[in-house]
């Protein structure tokens, strides 16, 4: 296939050309990959800055496997860059490692193994593919990353930098310029820009970020970091998101809240013990869609009102497509067992309009497929607490090459968790946009 470029991916190219270290904080949709792909290409071939065989992507483990082969196969312009994809058992690993290519593609949960196997990262050039799946300083991934970076070209990619506010930023930027603009430590990032909220001593439970910070914060990594809004750049059909309120009986709702305060629900003749919040949250969003696991994680039917709402919805679509996004194995199992015509999501059957119903859990497609041919309707059958996940998941039908407006309805049960956690996401999400709009793409920071 020709790649026409627009001009924003033009200057997304440039823009990694000319920064050893930068990030591409782009919605869904835009072309992160192969706007990225085209840039390896320019840096091998005509500014000869990066040598064969030393590209290395680091992704989640379906989009290591798949996406990055599928968009070199896609466009005529990358016809001559080869890549191997290095996952699997250590022996399939090191043969991928062993074979001759331009670009090696490993998932993350592998990186300490190649760290081991290479004596470090002998790599001209690193692309961190879901850049926020390292915001977390203190994680294992970050710690055996960070140190292996200096040398390299880094090109950090996603879509949602800042999912639970601007305290996410610290170690994404550190891999990408290893602490020049924001702190050397993620301990002094907090001081400079933060103050204790909710605090035991010295142990703090929340941060609050200090007046003027986030604009400071958006001056210091707006030199290297591009943002790009998909609505700013695409003429992308509309996307509307509804709630579709399930409403419990008395009789249902007193359960819920018998769960929610003494922490002990009888249902049959098990108990649902609810050890700590965490715990009472998963429990209380499992009785919202209307099953729970007890304590020997055997489901339980507390109500039927989401079930019901979804075959009723269903049945309004008049054989459209609907893409349903399930948390918990026994929602998907009653939607299979009880809504007609669902089954698992085919990717195939799908983007040729063959399914009815087709079910998904976010965390394993919510990054990388295109979904848009098949259908525009989304429905969430339980909300997941991570906008990395819901934004990503949205982002299978609302992109490039949708024809229809998407909807997005949400089955929230009446006085639940339901409405918090929408609220929540709701809530990041301004927190996001904030940053993103900061950074939004400006041509003016490209060297001519």
């Amino acid at each position: 296939m020709q790649f026409e470029l627009y001009q924003y991916q033009k200057d997304a190219i440039e823009h990694i050309i000319q920064h050893k270290g930068c990030g591409l904080f782009l919605e869904p949709g835009l072309g992160k990959t192969v706007i990225t792909l085209t840039a390896v290409k320019k840096l091998y071939e005509d500014y000869e800055e990066i040598s064969y065989g030393k590209v290395l992507v680091i992704a989640p483990l379906r989009i290591a496997k798949y996406v990055w082969l599928e968009e070199l196969a896609k466009w005529d312009h990358l016809q001559g860059l080869s890549a191997s994809i290095v996952v699997g058992t250590a022996k399939q690993r090191i043969r991928a490692l062993s074979e001759g290519a331009h670009i090696y593609i490993i998932n993350r949960e592998m990186v300490g193994w190649l760290i081991e196997h290479m004596g470090g990262l002998p790599y001209d050039m690193v692309i961190l593919d879901e850049l926020s799946s390292f915001k977390s300083p203190t994680s294992q991934r970050f710690r055996m990353l960070h140190k292996h970076l200096k040398s390299a070209r880094v090109v950090g990619l996603t879509g949602t930098p800042a999912t639970n506010g601007y305290l996410d930023l610290w170690s994404q930027l550190y891999l990408l310029d290893g602490g020049a603009r924001l702190e050397k430590t993620n301990t002094l990032y907090k001081l400079a820009y933060f103050y204790p909220l909710i605090a035991n001593g010295r142990i703090v439970y929340k941060y609050g970020i200090k007046a003027g910070a986030r604009e400071i914060i958006d001056n210091k990594i707006s030199d290297i970091c591009m943002s790009m809004r998909t609505k700013d750049y695409i003429n992308m059909p509309d996307c509307i998101y509804n709630q579709i309120t399930v409403h419990m009986s008395e009789r249902e709702i007193r359960g819920y809240n018998d769960l929610k305060h003494d922490l002990i629900l009888s249902i049959e003749d098990s108990d649902i013990v609810a050890a700590n919040a965490a715990v009472l949250c998963n429990k209380l969003v499992q009785y919202a869609n209307g099953m729970i696991y007890d304590d020997e994680h055997n489901a339980k039917v507390v109500h039927n009102r989401k079930i019901e709402a979804l075959k009723e919805f269903v049945e309004t679509c008049d054989g459209k497509s609907v893409l349903v996004f399930y948390v918990y194995n026994h929602d998907r199992d009653r939607i299979l067992s009880e809504v007609k015509g669902s089954r698992l999501l085919d990717l195939d059957a799908w983007n040729k309009g063959q399914m009815t119903v087709a079910l998904a859990h976010p965390a394993s497609f919510g990054h990388g497929l295109n979904l848009q041919y098949g259908g525009s309707i989304i429905v969430w059958y339980g909300l997941v607490w991570s906008l990395e996940l819901y934004d990503q998941a949205n982002a299978r039908l609302w992109r490039q090459g949708q024809k229809e407006t998407v909807i997005i309805h949400h089955l929230i049960a009446n006085d639940t968790i339901d409405t918090l956690i929408y609220k929540a996401l709701v809530n990041k999400k301004n927190i996001q946009n904030e940053l993103m709009e900061a950074l939004k793409y400006d041509r003016k920071w490209i060297k001519k």
